[in-house]
């Protein structure tokens, strides 16, 4: 058996289509898992390689740490890009792993990213069940809602509290991301309130979530993860829209929701490590 420490330093990196996460996680034996340090920065054109570095030496620097202190660097996502990887996880298990990390009573994910969104139905321990993704169209993603905002002149932080306001939301074509950005141009020229044109795209949007989730057999509590999780008329809209359909979805935020991936990733990377152990198998020599 190979000799590992009680307490593992991991790290997690999970490289989205438009941000990168770093976190430090401290992984116990015997005990609770506990989130040091997070580090998230939209990658704004810049070279995902070097962006992951920056974050990732920042986050030992800020918790004086070394390169050697740490038991293994996790990846997901394009995280892959990251050279210096001890190894790399698949998407949905990361999220999985991380929703549980964040709410114990997760039972299921929506993980609402840049070009696309995906359902995950998980057990206790984090098993993935099943799985739906939205189609190849964005007017459901991340990349859309940016699309919007540039239309309207506002900035993405500001579209969760501007929908909130909302009074008279305006329906939004919720096919086609082409048809619903002609549909907002329309509603501009019409001096329809700002207010009501997101709420009623967040409709649109938290409409096909709720489809995904109910198509999946969804029940319980749901996770929300993923850069559009810290959207807060998003996620107003999802409640509005499970409790109207009568579906038997509790939608949960987290302040870390957004780095559920990498944490996910990073948790994952301590099991390997300590299995690995139990066997006798040293991490370069897993690597060979």
């Amino acid at each position: 058996m190979t000799e590992l420490p009680e307490v593992l330093n991991v790290v997690g990196i999970d490289v989205g289509s438009s941000t990168a996460k770093v976190v430090l996680m401290r992984e116990r034996e015997r005990g609770p898992a506990e989130l040091v340090d997070s580090k998230l920065e939209r990658l704004r054109r810049r070279d995902p390689r070097k962006l992951v570095e920056e974050l990732f030496e920042a986050i030992l620097a800020d918790n004086a740490l070394r390169r050697d202190d740490l038991t293994y660097v996790a990846t997901t996502g394009d995280g892959e890009c990251a050279a210096f990887r001890t190894g790399h996880f698949y998407g949905m298990t990361a999220h999985a792993r991380g929703a549980l990390f964040l709410d114990r009573e997760s039972r299921s994910v929506i993980d609402i990213g840049a070009l696309h969104t995906r359902a995950v139905q998980i057990d206790e321990r984090g098993k993935v069940l099943g799985s739906r993704m939205t189609s190849q169209c964005a007017s459901g993603s991340g990349q859309f809602l940016e699309n919007i905002c540039r239309y309207l002149g506002i900035t993405l932080d500001e579209i969760g509290p501007l929908s909130l306001k909302s009074t008279k939301p305006e329906a939004c074509s919720s096919i086609c991301a082409v048809l619903a950005e002609t549909d907002v141009i329309n509603m501009v020229s019409r001096g329809i309130a700002a207010p009501d044109i997101i709420k009623g795209i967040h409709q649109s949007m938290a409409g096909r979530y709720v489809k995904l989730l109910t198509s999946l057999g969804s029940s319980g509590v749901v996770m929300v993860t993923g850069g559009l999780a810290g959207d807060v008329g998003l996620v107003a809209a999802m409640r509005e829209g499970a409790k109207e359909s009568k579906k038997p979805l509790e939608l949960r935020t987290h302040a870390h929701s957004a780095s559920a991936g990498a944490i996910g990733a990073a948790l994952w990377g301590a099991y390997r490590a300590r299995k690995l152990a139990r066997m006798g198998v040293s991490l370069q020599e897993s690597l060979e």
